[in-house]
């Protein structure tokens, strides 16, 4: 797996309040806005900071996850296909994480497994068909239809 982050995840318990602070507040652009579940900003070149409603986040996680704490965030890793994330999700349970919930298909339309590192620190291991990223490092990130 390559040393990288794209995607942080928050868990938020008030999703509107959360998209007024970092929009109206703070004057940044959504890169994708599912109203009712989740807002993504684009925070860096190839990092995305994600707010996701909480009971959405927890459901999300095959409903295993506690309240949100140090499991109320999700570092996610894409990769290029289904098969790169059975691959990575075996490995990294080889080293020791915690298998969160198996690969499977994902509400999004792509594919996406998750494991806890051995602090807790929950990966999602995925593979998006609507991310895209440019040489520049600019992200793009589509909504995937039914």
């Amino acid at each position: 797996m390559e040393q990288r982050v794209d995607i942080l995840t928050l868990a938020t318990a008030d999703l509107d309040a959360a998209r007024r602070f970092y929009r109206d507040g703070l004057g940044w652009s959504p890169l994708l806005d599912v109203p009712d579940e989740i807002v993504f900003f684009q925070v860096a070149p190839r990092l995305v900071l994600g707010l996701f409603r909480a009971d959405r986040f927890r459901a999300d996680l095959g409903g295993t996850a506690a309240e949100p704490s140090l499991t109320g965030i999700t570092l996610s890793h894409n990769v290029a296909s289904p098969d790169a994330v059975d691959e990575t999700v075996r490995a990294a349970v080889r080293a020791g994480a915690r298998l969160v919930k198996p690969p499977q298909r994902a509400d999004f339309g792509g594919y996406h497994g998750h494991v806890a590192d051995p602090n807790g620190v929950i990966w999602e291991i995925c593979h998006n068909p609507g991310w895209r990223v440019d040489p520049d490092g600019r992200v793009h990130l589509e909504e995937i239809p039914d």
